[in-house]
């Protein structure tokens, strides 16, 4: 069994039990009260490739990512560092997140924020929303198609954006028969772990034109993004990279390729 299907089984899993413990019309409840509106799509249109800035706690090809950090920490430096948009990454067993780590981010931080996790069941839909995210992350390649245009059509319903993420031809053309607005091509097979940016390059020409594309995983340098802008990518999500850095604040203002504000004064 691959490791993508070793978390979908296990997502299933933490659905029903979390299911039991908050139903589905408390959530709807939930939904009920008027928030504010933080439009995720909108943010990755800005001039040059936007970076949507990733808090993640581990993986199971990296283990521990950055011990010690906090939300607080992490997100408010991504957000001085010009962080277009958040990613939280939620998952708990193979990755250490939580819901609760969306939420702090979402108290501590203005910018959009999209649910990185593995959405396979409709709760998790209405979930995100409760929990205060503004998009949601769907991977073709953990869903058979009529669950991926039943969850996108669940989320924009509530008004969530909706990232669809892909790596490789068939999975862009069930994107886009849910006629996805934002895809993502992660650069990460997610069978192996393997990255290849080339994914990215290659896939791209088959988008078609008014579709917001998102480059993922495999990304640290300036002059990488800088290519993709050349090539029409609206943005990137970014996680390791920064997490790892000293200062992440720093290592996105680098990896945008701009200065430090405290290198300005000097």
């Amino acid at each position: 069994m691959s490791v993508l299907n070793r978390i979908v089984d296990t997502t299933r899993q933490d659905v029903e039990r979390r299911r039991r413990d908050v139903p589905l019309s408390e959530l709807e409840a939930q939904l009920a009260t008027p928030r504010e509106d933080r439009p995720f799509s909108e943010a990755l249109t800005g001039p040059g490739v936007s970076v949507i800035a990733e808090h993640k706690r581990r993986s199971p090809s990296a283990g521990e990512i950055r011990a010690g950090s906090t939300v607080q920490e992490i997100v408010c430096a991504y957000e001085r560092g010009g962080a277009a948009a958040l990613s939280v990454l939620t998952e708990e067993q193979h990755f250490g997140g939580s819901l609760d780590d969306l939420r702090e981010a979402r108290r501590v931080s203005s910018l959009p924020i999209l649910r990185k996790d593995f959405i396979v069941d409709p709760y998790q839909v209405y979930e995100t929303a409760a929990a205060g995210a503004d998009a949601l992350l769907l991977i073709v390649a953990a869903l058979e198609f009529d669950d991926l245009a039943r969850l996108y059509a669940e989320a924009r319903a509530i008004d969530l954006d909706v990232l669809v993420e892909v790596h490789d031809e068939e999975e862009l053309d069930r994107a886009l028969e849910v006629d996805a607005d934002v895809i993502g091509i992660n650069n990460r097979d997610l069978t192996d772990f393997t990255v290849d940016l080339n994914r990215t390059f290659d896939l791209l020409t088959d988008v078609p034109a008014g579709k917001i594309v998102v480059s993922e995983s495999g990304l640290w340098s300036s002059e990488q993004l800088a290519e993709l802008e050349r090539v029409g990518i609206d943005a990137v999500l970014v996680g390791e990279l920064l997490m790892r850095a000293d200062d992440p604040e720093v290592a996105l203002r680098e990896l945008c390729g701009g200065a430090d504000p405290a290198d300005e004064v000097l």
